[in-house]
């Protein structure tokens, strides 16, 4: 999907960093939220309590989109909606294909934030033949080969991969010989592709592991205050 020119109007050609592009997000997130409570203007503070970084960091990621704010009076909190949204690529429609439906690809599906946000779900692709003609959301369940009319017929800019760790990798080939740049991968396992070709993978055994490791240094840290409590005490 190429976009047009017109359309990429305000947008910066110069390359934010990629820890900022992660937090734009959280910060949209946050301005959401405060417009629908009413919230007008609100000051880097703020944005960073909220956003759990520190302020300096906000003013120096909005600084990358040309915002910086009135000093005494922070950010207005409509135009910095905007101007996230515009960087995000987020004031225009994302056509997306989910390939793989399984448990996780159905619920992918039926998640209604993905077409709040601008990602709307156009096909649904998968291998199985007891799938395959069956539809979910209104959407019929089409075979892989079927990938690359899908992307010229829906202009298709972004694909999905939920299938099995031994599947993805074909799925992600698929993609990429159907013209589809940016990828979102599901599947614990790592791609291959070409230059150009944008990949991100949520884990989420690894994200659980993570959190492991933090409950268990928790818990190894109030064992270490207990016992140094206890020896105080029997001291």
């Amino acid at each position: 999907m190429r976009v047009p020119p017109g359309r990429l109007r305000g947008v910066s050609v110069r390359p934010i960093p990629e820890a900022t592009v992660a937090r734009l997000p959280v910060y949209l997130r946050v301005l959401v939220e405060m417009a629908e409570r009413g919230v007008a203007t609100a000051s880097s503070e703020e944005l960073a309590a909220a956003s759990g970084v520190n302020s300096a960091k906000v003013r120096k990621d909005l600084s990358h989109l040309g915002s910086y704010g009135t000093r005494g009076v922070g950010y207005d909190v409509a135009y910095l909606i905007h101007q996230v949204r515009r960087e995000l690529g987020l004031t225009q429609d994302w056509p997306t294909v989910i390939v793989g439906v399984g448990n996780l690809g159905q619920a992918l599906a039926r998640y209604r934030g993905f077409a709040d946000r601008g990602f709307r779900t156009v096909a649904l692709v998968d291998v199985d033949p007891a799938k395959i003609g069956t539809e979910i959301e209104g959407l019929r369940i089409r075979p892989l080969e079927d990938l690359p009319e899908i992307v010229r017929e829906h202009q298709a800019a972004i694909g999905i991969i939920a299938t099995p760790a031994a599947a993805a990798q074909e799925a992600a080939d698929a993609m990429v010989a159907a013209g589809i740049r940016s990828i979102l991968n599901f599947a614990p396992t790592t791609l291959s592709v070409p230059e150009g070709v944008s990949v991100r993978k949520v884990d989420l055994a690894i994200e659980l592991q993570i959190l492991t490791y933090y409950e268990q240094r928790k818990a190894a840290l109030e064992d270490v205050g207990a016992e140094d409590g206890g020896g105080a005490l029997g001291a």
